[in-house]
């Protein structure tokens, strides 16, 4: 089942979604609509939203909470972004200027915390205490995850480990949270509820380890973003920390230079050492693996079209451009 056919598959729940969406993030404040309404409509996958409506269908959920945790896991995402492009002083996303670019860091901070909070307010509504845990759980550690990006960045000592230990905290926590939302909304048993989590776990990391190696191969069209531009931010990601491992001495002062600095004027340099060192062809295969854990977690689980969907987002995860 390819990406298209997912989409057309939930089509309607994630227009009721959608609908959701609009609704909650109304305001009496002029500026919070303005710059709320900018960024969700301002492209994205919707990958996590869509792990709600998979994981719960395949558990046979017919209620509307879903909809309801769907967005709140977009309004989660929506504020990470607001605030992760304010600290990384971003200027660009899918193409497009980023609020902080447009509104300014103040209005992009206070509307990312708006969106946090009514968040909250939404999740309450759904009336469970269990899910209030998993999501109260993920924000407070993608919350830490942020903080140690901050301190990697810089740092030409970041270890993969390190590295991915961010990944797993920043990133493929709410990845993990979606999934698990629809399996609790549909009553699985703790055995599936796990196995859900982990599948949700390894393709955010997939996830994000393909984000990092696009940085460094893919098209300005395809990602909305410019090649280098972590590198600039100072990111110690996998390529560069590989290709340090990998690479000669001489090499590896290039990358250690390049990270310290933000090394724009040094990017075609490290590009070449990127690839002569076949950095790219080891975070795929690094990214694959993950995936790989992603589909073996569902694999025994009820076949179903759900079921199809979310192993084929394993698949995707991994082969997309951007």
């Amino acid at each position: 089942m390819p990406i298209e056919r997912i989409r057309s598959f939930i089509a309607e729940d994630m227009s009721a979604v959608d609908a959701v969406i609009r609704q909650k993030l109304h305001s009496q404040v002029a500026l919070i609509n303005q710059v709320s309404e900018y960024i969700i409509h301002n492209g994205g996958k919707r990958l996590r939203p869509a792990l709600v409506i998979l994981s719960a269908g395949l558990f046979g959920y017919s209620g509307q909470h879903h909809h309801q945790l769907a967005a709140v896991v977009e309004f989660i995402h929506t504020a990470t972004l607001l605030h992760d492009d304010v600290v990384d002083e971003s200027k660009l996303r899918r193409n497009k200027a980023t609020a902080n670019a447009l509104f300014g860091n103040a209005a992009s901070v206070l509307v990312g915390d708006f969106l946090y909070s009514r968040a909250f307010q939404m999740m309450v509504e759904v009336d469970s205490m269990r899910v209030m845990q998993v999501l109260a759980d993920a924000t407070n550690i993608i919350a830490e995850g942020e903080v140690l990006q901050l301190l990697n960045c810089r740092d030409p000592n970041v270890e993969e480990e390190n590295y991915l230990r961010v990944i797993r905290f920043k990133t493929a926590k709410l990845f993990e949270a979606a999934a698990r939302l629809g399996a609790i909304l549909g009553n699985a048993t703790p055995e599936e509820e796990d196995a859900l989590a982990i599948y949700g776990m390894h393709l955010g990391t997939a996830f994000q380890l393909i984000d990092d190696l696009l940085d460094y191969s893919g098209d300005y069209q395809d990602t909305g973003k410019n090649l280098g531009d972590d590198l600039a931010e100072g990111k110690p990601t996998l390529p560069l920390i590989y290709a340090m491992r990998a690479g000669t001495d001489k090499q590896a002062s290039v990358i250690r230079s390049a990270i310290e600095t933000g090394g724009e004027s040094g990017f075609q340099s490290v590009l070449q050492i990127i690839q002569d060192t076949g950095a790219l062809a080891y975070a795929k295969q690094r990214a694959q693996k993950e995936a790989d854990i992603a589909f073996k977690a569902i694999a025994k689980l009820t076949d179903s079209n759900h079921k199809e969907c979310l192993l084929e987002l394993t698949r995707f995860a991994v082969t997309r451009n951007h």
